[in-house]
């Protein structure tokens, strides 16, 4: 049985992997680190709202952030995350194409 340290810390994982906007935060990120500059274009959002949504994944323990300068440099913490995002498509995908099937029958 999970401690229970662990078991929330897998809440808050998944908490922060349940927003639209941090999954394709982190599938940015995956290709390598990049500036809150760089994030910032990806997104129809102020920075307000990207700051919030690094906030979470950041303290979730998904992301690393250093300061150059005036510059705050984000990148993948754990390569295991991707892994996971990896593994929930293929998930989303099977679903999603027995989905179809069923509706053809």
């Amino acid at each position: 049985m999970l401690s229970v340290p662990r078991l929330e810390m897998q809440v808050r994982i998944f908490g922060a992997l349940a927003d639209p906007i941090r999954i394709k935060i982190l599938l940015l990120l995956s290709d390598g680190e990049r500036c809150v500059c760089e994030i910032l274009p990806a997104f129809e959002r102020s920075q307000s709202t990207i700051s919030k949504h690094l906030s979470i994944l950041y303290n979730a323990g998904l992301l690393d952030r250093r300061i150059e300068g005036n510059r705050t440099i984000y990148s993948i913490k754990n390569r295991r995350v991707v892994e996971l995002l990896e593994t929930a498509d293929a998930i989303a995908i099977a679903h999603l194409s027995s989905l179809v099937e069923s509706e053809g029958d």
